[in-house]
């Protein structure tokens, strides 16, 4: 509760608050510097105890970009709706993969196939259309 006979009501007016007019209890040195600073150093215990992780390397980023696949299986959810002809493409999709069963004859229209998903597709009365090769 703020009242007069409080330390900080009189040091109002007093620029340093006790401290010395050389910035102590100034600036980020009083708190042993910004964010990370000093993990080395002053800050080691800290590491020790909550981040024992944070120095070396770990894991690896692959900047190469990824192909999006998906199974025959995966196919099922649009037959069930009624779809006869799938343009993976649109879809973002690049690959068709042969995993799972398929029974409806469907058209798929995709950058790429494995043979045995194409086979598959075939079989149940349907074709794959690859698009490198309508180009």
């Amino acid at each position: 509760m703020p009242h007069s006979k409080r330390k900080t009501r009189w040091y109002r007016g007093s620029r340093y608050h006790g401290w010395g007019q050389i910035g102590q209890h100034r600036k980020s040195g009083a708190r042993g510097g910004f964010g990370k600073a000093g993990m080395k150093k002053h800050k080691w215990f800290y590491v020790l105890k909550y981040e024992p992780d944070h120095f070396g390397k770990h894991g690896f980023v692959s900047h190469r970009p990824r192909k999006k696949a998906m199974n025959i299986s995966d196919l099922e959810r649009f037959i069930s709706q009624g779809v006869k002809e799938i343009n993976l493409d649109e879809m973002g999709i690049d690959k068709l993969l042969a995993k799972g069963k398929i029974t409806v004859p469907v058209k798929v229209i995709v950058k790429e196939a494995s043979e045995k998903a194409i086979e598959k597709i075939k079989a149940a009365g349907g074709e794959v259309v690859l698009l490198s090769e309508a180009e």
